[in-house]
């Protein structure tokens, strides 16, 4: 199949690392979708200056839906526009948009799977977070009855466009902190293979984090108990492809 890849950035009052980010993925030959979920007027005055350069394309949501809405809105432009493949890398700064070409080149070598980054922490990820994501990675294995998904929370990877835009036409994917993981899920629960990468984290001293304690955590609950009800109906059918492995 043909290998055309992209990038898609979702911003959400992301501002102080996204000249970095999108000059280093436009020298590495990407063009840039930057998805504006409803920034502030600071963060819209940096993404209009950014969409006047050649390979940027804005779009623009007139308030806040969510960093799922953003993504996969972008990933179906992106594929109207002939692009196979999309790199989504977060703009809050902890992802070197370098390691993109070691994504990709995992990607085009499996065309059809989700190739994802799986974190390498350094010393300033907090404590809380580390800890806190091994919670959803059981819960995930249990899930889905596999621990084939390593890492379901890191916000690099890259996704190929047709299988994501098919399945998120089937499924009710959530919109906000849930949505790396569930977007993950579901794709490995459609049959679409999920590749892992080691990729460098970083949390910038001046980052800007969106998640909130209990609203968050309340979301990542509810999708828990929406796969966990939905395991029912699928372990028969996982429990027989796994015997016929």
């Amino acid at each position: 199949m043909s290998f055309a890849p992209c990038a898609v950035i979702p911003v959400f009052n992301h501002h102080n690392e996204l000249r970095r980010l999108v000059g280093s993925l436009r020298e590495q030959g990407l063009p840039v979708f930057l998805a504006d979920d409803g920034s502030g007027a600071d963060t819209r005055a940096v993404l209009d200056e950014l969409a006047r350069a050649p390979g940027v394309t804005l779009l623009r949501h007139p308030r806040n839906l969510g960093k799922g809405r953003a993504v996969l809105g972008a990933i179906a432009e992106a594929g109207r526009h002939g692009f196979t493949h999309a790199v989504q890398i977060d703009a809050d700064g902890q992802h070197d948009p370098a390691e993109a070409a070691s994504l990709l080149e995992l990607a085009r070598a499996h065309p059809h799977a989700l190739v994802s980054g799986t974190p390498a922490y350094d010393e300033s990820v907090p404590w809380v977070r580390y800890y806190g994501r091994w919670l959803t990675h059981l819960l995930v294995w249990v899930e889905t009855l596999s621990r084939e998904l390593v890492d379901s929370m890191c916000g690099f990877r890259v996704y190929p466009v047709a299988e994501t835009v098919a399945v998120s036409g089937r499924e009710s994917i959530g919109a906000r902190m849930d949505f790396d993981t569930d977007v993950m899920v579901r794709l490995h629960l459609h049959g679409v293979r999920v590749v892992f990468h080691p990729v460098a984290v970083r949390y910038p001293a001046d980052g800007v984090s969106h998640f909130r304690m209990l609203r968050d955590n309340a979301r990542m609950t509810w999708l828990h108990l929406r796969l966990l009800a939905g395991l029912l109906g699928r372990m028969p059918r996982r429990l027989w492809q796994r015997r016929r492995r």
